[in-house]
């Protein structure tokens, strides 16, 4: 069916009706997995030898952003510069082939203490259709990690398939989440918590799920006009010593005052959740990139 949708219905179907179509799929879900989302209660059991973060800070903090349009790309700036204001950092992953991705952009990022990663090359639910198709597309996939000198890799979609992903030269894949229904591969991975994916001998990465609801799912899709659920999501993420890892998108944030598009939201959602996290929580957090972390959990082993 996920084939099916990607390959003949979606590119045939308007944005407005891909939508309107997703809005009452999630009302039908929401009522079922009530009891899953936004918090599945089994996926706060940290892991066995866990003895807790870096500098005795109660939770970890990452930041990252999937840019899935040209018009993502044009606003990561902007967006950037929000963080920064607020002393924060972030990863921003870029689809490959799909848009014109500046270097410059990439170089700013990077020398500005952010981190670049890698979201596929074209954002066509193809990546995991064959293993021939994938096995193709991790060579170019490689090529690009080795260009751009990034260590992190996220699936478009946020398909996966973590026994294929060994074929990518990375350190970390983000591509799963612990628990979230209303994904096309809702399989969440029941925790909280990074985890390692051994490969052969030594061979492996670290899988980072995301832990708080898409800013997608919650703005577009469900409607929202706050952040309560980020924030009692927050709250439980803290009571549990997890961590906190969003997946927001520059493409759907609105920086102008101008009325958002059907698509689209006011940056403020997402600028305000970062102040609501510096009132109640400074000192309390290790705020750390991607990378950090994924280095952090691997000397664990």
């Amino acid at each position: 069916m996920r084939r099916l949708y990607y390959n003949i219905i979606k590119p045939i179907l308007p944005r407005w009706l891909q939508i309107y179509l997703r809005r009452a799929l999630v009302r039908v879900k929401l009522l079922r997995y009530r009891n899953v989302w936004p918090i599945d209660s089994s996926s706060g059991i940290p892991p066995e030898g866990f003895t807790g973060w870096p500098e005795k800070k109660k939770f970890a903090l990452v930041l990252t952003h999937d840019v899935d349009t040209q018009r993502g790309h044009d606003r990561c700036r902007s967006l950037m510069e929000i963080e920064k204001s607020m002393g924060f950092r972030s990863s921003f992953n870029f689809v490959a082939k799909k848009y014109t991705v500046s270097r410059e952009l990439r170089e700013e990022i990077a020398s500005s203490g952010f981190e670049v990663g890698l979201h596929g090359l074209y954002h066509d639910g193809r990546l995991y259709e064959s293993k021939e198709i994938f096995l193709e597309r991790a060579r170019i996939l490689n090529q690009y990690l080795k260009d751009w000198n990034v260590v992190g890799f996220r699936s478009p979609s946020m398909h996966h398939r973590l026994d294929w992903i060994h074929e990518l030269d990375i350190e970390y894949d983000a591509s799963t989440f612990d628990t979230d229904p209303f994904e096309p591969q809702p399989d969440g991975m029941g925790t909280i918590f990074p985890f390692f994916v051994k490969g052969e001998g030594e061979k492996g990465y670290v899988e980072l799920p995301y832990t708080l609801p898409q800013d997608f799912t919650l703005f577009i899709i469900m409607g929202h006009r706050d952040t309560h659920i980020w924030e009692e999501k927050l709250e439980w993420i803290v009571e549990k010593g997890g961590m906190a890892l969003m997946n927001t998108h520059p493409d759907y944030m609105v920086f102008k005052k101008e009325k958002p598009s059907i698509e689209e939201y006011p940056v403020e959602y997402y600028s305000g959740f970062l102040e609501y996290i510096k009132k109640n929580y400074e000192g309390e957090y290790w705020h750390v990139l991607p990378r950090e972390i994924a280095r952090f959990w691997r000397g664990l082993r």
